[in-house]
């Protein structure tokens, strides 16, 4: 594995696709030695090639194959390893047949540049866009790969295009590691990493865990090197077993990551439906749960409730409990849960209001405050938190915290 284990190199490329592509790479066998980020510039594109060069056999850019003039990449990296560019007519003919789809007489002149490859260079053809991807066979062996920097086509031509590519070139020198996920929120990574190293033994032999924590929960990443596939899953099946105790009341399972994706399975395991009500997450549930295939199975419909008005003329919550509790309260979230249900006739029904901030708050209800409840099948289920954070922070938090008591409810465990 020398020189394919622990030698390779990102540049030119946003965060995102750094952490998507590393952990891509890290399930081929293949290990990031180095992520850097340049800007459009056709100096700092070639160092940060050559510097790829001086520590990896393959070197990953994203981003800067469009039409515009800053995108730099493609004649940057061509010009800096000898290769002549030419306008490929078979690109030019896809271009062609996509802007007449859209209703363009023909390719608008700047869009031609997606079209110029090197000459000797592969061509990763782009299944969800226009610009390919270019892949720099070099003669010592090495490769500089080229990608688009929108996710979704760098994806796209990265599973389709750079997989095969790197197994046919590396595959005999590859050890592939193998990772399982497991999903949790509402709990902190620093409690939740004290309370499962109690749990695990000091060594885990070919097993390593890592904490993976973002705006809605933290991700626990159990890593296996060295084995069969079959052998991985069994040691994986022993962690979790050892930890299923105290992950259940936090985890969720879903394929995708998400947890409104296991929400939609809950709702449909128990052929049960759903509608809400939003104030301070602003349509956020609703766009979470929509975002799931199939969601019109289970998804109802939902009321973005912003003002009081709103909240007691679509959700029937009373204007005596406005005026004495105010609209970030206990009573209003379990009105706005119940009514809505009612409203829309379904089995379950999310209310939500708060301070979502960075203004509006008080020192009875700073910002942050939320009350949320569920209402399963006409009992109402309430809790209020104080989320930290800026206001998208406090939005995202908000509407976690809301889909995780329904998921609880749903499969009847103790919120």
């Amino acid at each position: 594995m020398a020189g394919v284990g622990d030698e390779l190199l990102f540049g030119h490329t946003v965060n995102t696709n750094g952490a998507w592509l590393g952990q891509e790479l890290s399930t081929l066998g293949l290990e990031v030695a180095r992520h850097l980020v340049v800007g459009d510039l056709r100096e700092e594109i070639q160092e940060v090639v050559a510097a790829g060069l001086e520590v990896g056999e393959v070197v990953i850019l994203t981003g800067g194959l469009g039409p515009t003039p800053d995108d730099l990449t493609r004649p940057s990296v061509a010009d800096y390893l000898g290769f002549a560019l030419h306008e490929d007519p078979n690109l030019v003919e896809e271009l062609r047949r996509r802007f007449r789809a859209r209703g363009f007489d023909d390719i608008p002149p700047n869009n031609r540049r997606m079209a110029q490859v090197p000459r000797g260079a592969l061509v990763l053809p782009n299944p969800v866009g226009a610009a390919p991807g270019l892949g720099f066979p070099l003669p010592d062996g090495r490769i500089v790969i080229l990608l688009p920097g929108i996710p979704a086509e760098m994806r796209g031509i990265f599973s389709e295009g750079v997989v095969p590519l790197l197994k046919g070139r590396f595959g005999p020198r590859l050890n592939p590691v193998y990772h399982r996920f497991v999903h949790t929120t509402g709990i902190p990574e620093s409690l939740l990493a004290r309370e499962l190293e109690s749990l695990l033994p000091g060594d885990l032999g070919q097993i390593s865990v890592a904490y993976l924590p973002d705006m809605r929960g933290v991700r626990v990443r159990l890593t296996a090197r060295g084995v069969l596939a079959s052998e991985a899953e069994a040691r994986f099946d022993a962690v979790e077993a050892r930890l299923e105790g105290l992950l259940r009341p936090y985890r969720y399972r879903a394929e995708g990551g998400d947890l409104a994706q296991a929400v939609g399975e809950a709702l449909k395991a128990r052929g049960a439906t759903l509608a809400t009500a939003e104030s301070c997450t602003g349509g956020l549930i609703a766009k979470r749960i929509t975002d799931q295939p199939g969601s019109s199975d289970y998804f109802l419909g939902g009321v973005v409730a912003y003002s009081d008005a709103v909240k007691v003329r679509h959700l029937g919550v009373s204007e005596e409990i406005l005026r004495g509790e105010g609209a970030v309260s206990r009573s209003v979230a379990e009105a706005m849960a119940l009514g809505v249900a009612e409203r829309f006739g379904s089995t379950a029904g999310i209310g939500v209001t708060g301070v979502a901030g960075p203004g509006g708050g008080s020192e009875e209800k700073p910002v942050g405050t939320v009350w949320y409840a569920i209402s399963l099948d006409g009992k109402a289920f309430v809790r209020t938190e104080r989320f930290l954070g800026g206001r998208e922070m406090v939005r995202e938090r908000a509407a976690q915290a809301a889909m995780a008591l329904l998921l609880a409810l749903l499969e009847g465990r103790q919120p």
